[in-house]
């Protein structure tokens, strides 16, 4: 993909329109002026109207309009409503989730694990897989029934082995799940998870310290955990979860001075190589991405001792 753009109301030429789109892209009123962007796809198509004023669902149209996926599934479940707000504490998310059968799933259910908390539409998820068929496994742990009826349809239309969604609480399912693993658990991401604003929910949080010791407990020496949100707050209260277990995982600037962070101690970059839809929602209102990569340690014999 590349990306262009224009402050004089650029436009593209004839021959170019099947390989591009010209589209107009508002910023933030604070920066005062509208942009042309054209985006070019390798080989993907993308049906927006040209000198559009964008919207989230159209930014993540482009985002992940290389997987290619149909709207069939909307026709064959119907309109596909979803309830952006879930208490996890509610007695009918407490039952775990079945443990599947790991060899059913997976082509090669030995091979490392990455775990999606809150996997959502699971664009992202699937986008990681088509990266990488051969060398690792996903997993999404999504509470609501129908985001995973929709992205099981996307994940048998792509015929994508290594990839799989479950329907659960995380918090309740993720022990028992990751136990049964055959392979290593490599990578467990928490991406903007719901901020629970009010006081009184904020146990409904997912990042509670029980649940940090089971990610920990589960992951292979060496393997990352990356959090993401779009509220400071939430991104602050994730941050001191993980950084209170520093006996345990360590920033990854740290590890590799070559990463970059702010005077914070926030990620520059994304280090995913894609945006979750959330993200791009957020970012299109103007928001701040906050991002922080944990490594396990590796201990050393003398460190066992």
């Amino acid at each position: 993909m590349a990306f262009s753009i224009c402050l004089h109301g650029c436009t593209v030429p004839r021959a170019a329109k099947q390989a591009s789109l010209t589209l107009l892209y508002k910023f933030p009123s604070s920066l005062q002026h509208n942009y042309c962007i054209t985006r070019t796809f390798a080989s993907a198509s993308v049906s927006i109207a040209a000198n559009k004023e964008l919207r989230s669902p159209d930014l993540v149209a482009l985002e992940y309009a290389g997987l290619n996926l149909t709207d069939k599934i909307s026709q064959e479940l119907g309109h596909v409503r979803i309830r952006q707000h879930v208490n996890p504490l509610s007695s009918s998310f407490s039952v775990p989730a079945p443990v599947p059968d790991w060899s059913e799933v997976f082509r090669d259910p030995t091979l490392p694990l990455m775990v999606d908390i809150g996997s959502g539409s699971g664009r992202f998820l699937i986008w990681l897989a088509k990266q990488n068929p051969d060398s690792q496994n996903y997993l999404g742990l999504e509470i609501r029934a129908k985001l995973v009826k929709r992205v099981e349809f996307w994940v048998q239309e792509l015929a994508l082995s290594n990839i799989h969604f479950i329907v659960a609480n995380a918090t309740i399912s993720f022990k028992q799940l990751v136990s049964t693993y055959p392979g290593p658990l490599m990578l467990v991401s928490i991406l903007c998870p719901d901020p629970h604003f009010k006081k009184r929910h904020h146990k409904r949080r997912v990042v509670q310290k029980p649940f940090v010791d089971s990610i920990l407990t589960s992951l292979m020496p060496g393997g990352k955990v990356f959090i993401q949100s779009d509220v400071l707050e939430v991104a602050i209260d994730m941050r001191k979860q993980f950084d209170l277990e520093s006996g345990s995982v360590q920033h990854v600037d740290t590890v590799d001075p070559s990463v970059l962070c702010d005077d914070e101690g926030w990620l520059l970059n994304n280090p995913m190589g894609i945006r979750t839809e959330r993200e791009i929602h957020a970012e299109l209102e103007g928001a701040k991405i906050y991002w922080r990569l944990y490594q396990k340690r590796v201990l050393c014999k003398l460190d066992e001792m």
